[in-house]
């Protein structure tokens, strides 16, 4: 059944009407569909736009539908021009004309707006409860490892001694403004857009407010031509997904770099490694990598969304369909990214002592000597030169600064004495660190605190 037929007098081409067609996909938006239009239902009958036996019928066919649908009794035909004209048909062959006037005072604009925001809420809920469990993970990994020292690393060098914990923790930073980002989403997305009609609402005395409260909308929406052009949430959300895979990938990058020989921080778990179907000894982080993979396919689905929407007029236009494919891809991707994630990290043994034997190579505690220096009078300038030529006379001497002795440290500076030592053990350039957000144990240990106050806090 076509909800548009009468003003025809000719068949739609059958190639036309297969690319026209929306059901392979917006199949998915049935139970929203069917609960938006139950409310819709239940508001014209008490509005009287409708005779509420006729309300009644509707209400009791859409639910029915539901649970067929559900339960596998009745199949969405694949013949259907998309998700609304079916659920409609087989509403009127079920309850005969009364279904006929469920689409009184709405139109398939307002009602695929309104089916879309449903889905997205649904699905922050979704994602943010993901979120929430890998940042306990990371806190848990943080708390067990907030005093196991590493090489803190820029530009992939060697650069100052930090903690796993502390490493750990930045994570749990980039997740937690996700959280935030979904949060604000919510709020962007959780408006009510029935009863914008196709674009300037309708002439039926309805009831918005009820509609809103029906559906568990925090607000309505302002104007009907943005109601049913806006697809703001949805690229919003997307971004927001977006960002969740790059954080992701940063982090499958480094398991990957840790897991190598090279490195050897990391040992994958079995559970989420392969083998090579050629080289016996191979252990390959193919869960990482496909995981850092598919965050380009998230990335499409935004620069899809925003390509489609970035040239469009006022009010609705038929490229908007190709909204749908770009949020289900973009979910269904996160969805089965982040507890693939969540389960590997937990489960993978981090190699401490590996860890502390790399961050006393690489020279990480040349800052610290040069702190030293300056701590004796010098100024930052004189004192970062005078470590560099030390860092060289290290090189050239095939020695950690640390193991030089006295007398070497003096070939470059009388300034050194026997308390340098003191200051540039790992321990010591960690301990140091110890003001807000560093990697020092008081530090890390408030930082915890503040994260578990937080997870305390979200919303359950």
């Amino acid at each position: 059944m076509k909800l548009w037929g009468g003003r025809f007098s000719g068949q739609t081409d059958e190639q036309a009407n297969s690319f026209h067609s929306s059901i392979g996909f917006d199949q998915r938006l049935y139970r929203q569909d069917i609960i938006g239009s139950i409310a819709h239902a239940e508001m014209l009958g008490k509005q009287d736009i409708i005779p509420q036996p006729d309300a009644e019928a509707i209400i009791c066919g859409l639910g029915a539908i539901l649970t067929d649908i559900e339960s596998g009794a009745l199949i969405i035909d694949p013949a259907a021009e998309d998700i609304h004209s079916f659920v409609e048909a087989e509403l009127i062959s079920r309850i005969g004309d009364a279904g006929k006037r469920l689409h009184t005072g709405r139109s398939r604009n307002d009602q695929v707006a309104l089916d879309m925001r449903m889905y997205v809420k649904e699905e922050i809920d979704v994602t943010s409860a993901l979120l929430k469990t890998l940042l306990e993970t990371l806190l848990n990994l943080a708390k067990k490892h907030s005093g196991d020292i590493m090489p803190g690393f820029t530009h992939m060098q060697k650069a100052q001694p930090v903690t796993l914990g502390h490493h750990l923790l930045a994570y749990f930073q980039m997740f937690k403004r996700d959280y935030k980002r979904l949060i604000n989403c919510m709020e962007q997305t959780d408006e009510m857009p029935l009863g914008s009609g196709a674009l300037a609402s309708t002439t039926y005395p309805i009831d918005r407010k009820f509609v809103k409260e029906q559906l568990g909308f925090a607000k309505t929406t302002e104007n009907s031509l943005d109601s049913v052009s806006d697809r703001d949430f949805c690229v919003e959300f997307v971004s927001c997904l977006s960002i969740i895979m790059m954080h992701l990938s940063r982090f499958c990058e480094e398991l990957i770099l840790w897991s190598t020989d090279a490195f050897n921080f990391v040992e994958i778990s079995d559970a989420y490694a392969t083998g090579s179907s050629i080289m016996p000894q191979k252990k390959n982080p193919d869960m990482a990598e496909l995981i850092r993979g598919k965050t380009g396919r998230v990335y499409g689905s935004l620069m899809g969304l925003l390509t489609v929407m970035k040239g469009l007029p006022l009010a609705y236009n038929k490229d908007m369909q190709e909204d749908k494919e770009a949020v289900f891809n973009a979910v269904d991707t996160v969805k089965a990214c982040l507890p693939v994630f969540t389960d590997m990290l937990e489960s993978a043994e981090f190699h401490k002592e590996i860890m502390y034997q790399s961050a006393q190579g690489g020279y990480t505690n040349a800052t610290d000597a040069a702190d030293w220096l300056v701590k004796k009078g010098m100024t930052f300038r004189e004192a970062h030169e005078i470590t560099g030529w030390l860092v060289l006379y290290a090189i050239e001497k095939k020695k950690p600064i640390h193991e030089l002795s006295i007398d070497e440290l003096k070939t470059v500076s009388d300034v050194f004495d026997e308390t340098v030592y003191d200051a540039i053990t790992v321990e010591a350039c960690v301990a140091a660190r110890n003001i807000q957000g560093g990697p020092a144990e008081e530090a890390v240990a408030e930082a915890i605190k503040n994260a578990e106050e937080y997870l305390k806090c979200l919303k359950k």
